[in-house]
């Protein structure tokens, strides 16, 4: 089936976007890594991933990583999230067709 483009404003701002394409690559992904990778604080990173979460577009599972109380939360991608992440950039592959082509 193909996908159809949508623009997505959930997920288009560059954080979100960022946030899903990195998942998108993975079964799901650990919090801290993912901060590192975007640059941004727990605050920043935990903001996004809530508007992703009510939006269905991920799911967040926290786990003891050491069995001594450290919680670690871990990220997935939804389907519905896949489907968003990819009608998204099916968008802005259509509204940028054409553009110069980058140097």
């Amino acid at each position: 089936m193909k996908t159809r483009p949508v623009f997505d404003p959930v997920v288009h701002p560059a954080n979100r976007l960022h946030i899903c394409a990195l998942l998108a690559t993975t079964d799901e992904g650990e919090f801290g890594p993912l901060r590192e990778e975007l640059g941004v604080s727990d605050s920043v990173l935990s903001k996004q991933l809530r508007i992703l979460e009510e939006a269905g577009y991920v799911s967040l599972r926290k786990a003891s990583a050491d069995g001594k109380g450290r919680v670690r939360t871990w990220v997935t991608l939804t389907k519905s999230g896949r489907r968003a992440l990819a009608g998204h950039l099916a968008a802005l592959h259509r509204m940028t067709r054409g553009a110069l082509p980058v140097t």
